[in-house]
C-alpha cells in the first residue's frame, strides 16, 4: 500500500478513493501488445466484483502517492493492475476530467510502444479481467460511473488525429 491509499470525503461530501486524488491510465494501441490491429485501441479493467463498483468497466489506475505526480500514479498503478511498464508507454497528455474540490481524478493518455513482449493482464485480485476494446466499442459496456460520464469527451480527445480510431 502506498501512502495515497485511502478514502476521503471531498468539498461537497462525496467520498472518493485516492488521499493524494487519483489517476488513471488511457493506454492505447493498434496491432501492439496484443491489441488488434487496423483500429486504435484502448486498454480497459473489469473491476472485480468484490472492489467499490466492481463488475464495471474502467482505465487501470488508482490512488496517487504523495510523492508523485498524475502522470507517475497513473504509470506505476497501470503497471500494478496489467503489468504494462511505464518504459513501454508514451505518454501524450493528460487532462483532470473530476475536480472536486480537493480531490482530483487524471487521465493520462498514453501510446504503447511496439514492444511484442508487453501482454497486459489481470496482475491483481483488484480486475476480473484485462482487456483491448476498440474506441467505438468502449461505450457499449457496462462502464465505471466516472468513465462513463467522461468518456464521450475521452474517446474524441484519444481518437483526434489518430487514423484508425
Amino acid at each position: 500500500m502506498g501512502d495515497g491509499d485511502g478514502w476521503v470525503r471531498t468539498a461537497s461530501g462525496a467520498r472518493r478513493w485516492g488521499l493524494h486524488g487519483a489517476a488513471g491510465l488511457l493506454l492505447l494501441a493498434d496491432g501492439a501488445g496484443g491489441a488488434p490491429a487496423g483500429r486504435t485501441h484502448a486498454l480497459l479493467q473489469l473491476r472485480a466484483g468484490w472492489t467499490h463498483l466492481g463488475g464495471t468497466w474502467g482505465l487501470p489506475g488508482g490512488a496517487v502517492d504523495s510523492h508523485e505526480d498524475a502522470v507517475a500514479g497513473a504509470l506505476r498503478e497501470a503497471w500494478e493492475e496489467t503489468g504494462v511498464p511505464a518504459g513501454a508507454v508514451d505518454v501524450l497528455d493528460r487532462r483532470v476530467t473530476a475536480d472536486l474540490g480537493g480531490w482530483t481524478y487524471t487521465v493520462v493518455l498514453g501510446r504503447l510502444r511496439g514492444a511484442e513482449d508487453v501482454r497486459p493482464h489481470a496482475a491483481t485480485a483488484e480486475s476480473d479481467e484485462v482487456r483491448w476494446v476498440a474506441l467505438a466499442d468502449v461505450g457499449a459496456l457496462p462502464l465505471h460511473p466516472g468513465l462513463a460520464t467522461t468518456w464521450d469527451g475521452l474517446r474524441s480527445w484519444a481518437a483526434d488525429g489518430r487514423p484508425g480510431a
